[in-house]
């Protein structure tokens, strides 16, 4: 049923369908877009023996994935609609995002401030830890004999 949807999303862009099944859908529409990404010839293998029609693995790999090269991820997008008359099943539609990504610029990490007393005291441990050489005693090494 899964590879039946993710053929006919990928095709037309665009799916409604029960909640459950597009939540589903979404993470192996992503797994095949990803796979688009990549482009290699395992990649394209992969996607093949999921998807069911070889046009709209060649739509992935040649139109869509180049779409989303600059993206991280988060391909689709879950639209609820309501309720469906028949059974009272909530619907939503799942489609291919199209708007561009615009990442946030990331931050520069803050410098560490180290306090004073705490400086003082870690200044005074090394000069401590290098005054005091232990060196071996002689009546250890006697001992040993």
């Amino acid at each position: 049923m899964f590879r039946n949807m993710v053929t006919s999303f990928l095709n037309h862009e665009r799916i409604t369908t029960t909640d459950a099944k597009a939540k589903e859908l979404r993470s192996i529409a992503e797994k095949m877009i990803t796979l688009g990404k990549r482009g290699d010839l395992h990649s394209q293998r992969l996607a093949a023996s999921f998807i069911r029609e070889k046009s709209v693995v060649t739509k992935l790999f040649s139109e869509i994935a180049p779409r989303y090269a600059d993206r991280q991820g988060g391909y689709t997008r879950i639209v609820k609609l309501g309720l469906r008359p028949g059974d009272n099943a909530s619907l939503s539609m799942i489609e291919l995002v199209s708007e561009p990504c615009n990442p946030k610029p990331v931050k520069a990490a803050a410098p560490k401030v180290v306090s004073q007393p705490v400086a003082a005291a870690a200044e005074e441990v090394v000069e401590v830890a290098q005054t005091k050489v232990v060196e071996p005693d002689d009546a250890c090494e006697a001992s040993a004999d």
